[in-house]
């Protein structure tokens, strides 16, 4: 036997024990530790956050919470300078306290805590009593569902998707761990959906899209075993719960929004509450959601070949497929079998059967309020166990085991390579930001004219009693928004400025510094254009550029001064 032939023999040896030594208990709770700690080193590699989202109200709104520019300022983050800046504090304050790659780490290890809460689900829902622990089963499957493209698109940043995730999990852990109790509706279930629901209320206080899995948690326990009126008084309960969760994660700030604005939702829900400074909208976000019939009906199979219809980013995947084809012929089959009254057919565990129906349900809501991909991230967390399940559930389990598996590692592996929403190399505080020169800054206001790229990233490091609004950006303006902006510069003396994205790219030869000098050239045209409708006009020979850095990625601003006409 040459060399190659023993180092091939070798290898298989060691590979062979490997995969033996997965099946030991031992190793679920050293996953569960080492993991989250794997996904806190990949979100260090990345870099440093630099997402259009943390650019426009991720460091603005908490910074606005703590300093008192509610009210001050006029959506300088446009109308997501409105959204509960609960969620974003923990960022923010981290940033204050810490080196940016530590927080970077920080981060990624807490989104990684959704590995555990999978874990924990799978453990949940496959060992039944059975002889084997099923544990290289259990971490796989859970090491799927980690990588699904929109979670680890999000590792690490600020958007919030991968943070919330674990207020929906660990509510569903909740009651699929204590499934006995809550289905005999006697005082510890009670408790348990009390609890449960108020989990789920956190997270939809934090991120209010979040509520699509409270409702489809509290529509699921309608489908306990046992009386009418025991469901109805569970998800009565679990409901409860959640008002309970989302009052203390979010009613100070609907609280403050509908005292300053007269609206706890502005400027969503408009139509609703009519609040002075803002048009009748509903819902901010509804250009994601499928047109018609046909579409919501093949909606996987089009969101899978065309991703730009669901999410901004290019993102593969083919687990959606899989499983709403799965879950088709498993409906099939069951209504099949009861109206030819085959006993045969082997019943779904009830464990199973509460997570069908809440994936299921979760699904149809999304699909009718939002159909934004990565409100899809706990979904697509349970995605793999979900798959496993259904297809132990149509087939039998010699066959089942191998047909779900490879279809599992087809679905991982087809998500490279995979899409972020961008980052920078690191520098040890963050960002960086020139500031011009204010002699007075109360009495100063700077406005802002583009929606993109966004500037309320800067606001943090102005002085904090110089205001900021925002003008014919992002933000629905009604005619009383107008009237505040005229009782702003009626209050202050002056002067007023405008700042406006500069060209980011670093100067090189003659012919590129002309180019930049008339990409800023056009950028100061267009803010006159929107200026000149509020009856202000743009000075341009005053016009200035500051260096401002994220992580080591540069974003240069304009400074200007700008005057009525």
């Amino acid at each position: 036997m040459n060399y190659l032939q023993k180092t091939i023999v070798w290898l298989e040896t060691i590979s062979d024990k490997a995969w033996l030594r997965l099946e030991r208990r031992q190793v679920l709770p050293v996953a569960a530790l080492l993991v989250p700690l794997a996904f806190g080193l990949v979100s260090l590699l990345l870099g440093q956050d630099d997402n259009w989202d943390l650019h426009n109200y991720h460091r603005y709104n908490p910074y606005a919470l703590l300093n008192g520019k509610i009210g001050l300022d006029l959506a300088p983050a446009q109308w997501q300078s409105y959204f509960n800046p609960t969620l974003d504090l923990l960022y923010y304050g981290l940033m204050q306290a810490l080196p940016a790659p530590l927080v970077g780490f920080i981060m990624g290890w807490l989104h990684g805590l959704n590995f555990v809460l999978v874990l924990a689900l799978a453990r949940a829902l496959l060992v039944t009593g059975e002889a084997a622990p099923r544990s290289r089963l259990i971490l796989l499957l859970a090491l799927a569902g980690c990588l699904g493209p929109a979670f680890l698109s999000e590792l690490g940043n600020t958007m919030g998707d991968n943070m919330t995730s674990l207020c929906v999990l660990g509510a569903l852990l909740l009651l699929l761990s204590r499934f006995e109790r809550l289905a005999h509706g006697n005082a510890g279930g009670v408790a348990i959906a009390v609890m449960a629901g108020l989990l789920m209320g956190l997270g939809a206080g934090l991120k209010l899209t979040n509520a699509t899995y409270a409702l489809a948690l509290c529509l699921t326990l309608l489908s306990l075993h046992g009386t009418v009126w025991q469901r109805v008084r569970l998800s009565f309960i679990f409901g409860v719960g959640v008002l309970a969760g989302i009052g203390t994660s979010a009613g100070f700030w609907y609280l403050k929004m509908w005292q300053t604005f007269g609206n706890p939702l502005f400027p969503q829900f408009n139509d609703r509450f009519h609040g002075p400074l803002a048009q009748a909208i509903g819902i901010g976000e509804t250009g994601w959601l499928p047109k018609g019939w046909v579409e919501k009906l093949l909606w996987p199979f089009i969101f899978t070949l065309h991703s730009n219809r669901t999410i901004e980013i290019p993102l593969t995947q083919l687990i959606w497929p899989m499983l709403y084809v799965g879950f088709a012929v498993l409906a099939l089959r069951r209504l099949r079998a009861r109206v030819l009254v085959r006993p045969m057919v082997p019943a779904i565990p009830p464990r199973v059967c509460f997570l069908l129906i809440f994936v299921a349900i979760s699904y149809l809501i999304w699909l009718n309020l939002f159909g934004l991909y990565r409100y899809l991230i706990p979904l697509e967390l349970l995605a793999p166990l979900t798959f496993w399940l259904v297809v132990e559930n149509l087939m039998p389990a010699d066959f089942a085991r191998p047909v779900a598996g490879y279809s599992l590692l087809l679905a991982s592996l087809t998500i490279f390579p995979l899409s972020t929403w961008g980052h920078a190399n690191w520098s040890r505080n963050g960002f960086a930001v020139e500031l011009p020169t204010l002699d007075r800054p109360d009495q100063n206001i700077v406005f802002t004219v583009h929606g993109d790229p966004p500037m309320g990233w800067l606001v943090p490091s102005f002085p904090r009693t110089l205001a900021f609004v925002s003008l014919g950006s992002g933000f629905p303006e009604s005619q009383g928004y107008r009237d505040r902006v005229e009782a702003m510069m009626a209050s202050r003396s002056g002067p007023f400025y405008v700042m406006l994205q500069s060209d980011r790219n670093d100067p090189g030869s003659e012919a590129e510094r002309r180019q930049g000098a008339q990409r800023n050239r056009d950028v100061l045209d267009k803010a006159q254009e929107v200026l000149g409708r509020y009856g202000l006009a743009l000075q341009a020979d005053s016009c200035t550029i500051h260096a401002a850095f994220v992580g080591t990625s540069r974003w240069p601003y304009q400074f200007c001064t700008v005057s009525r006409k």
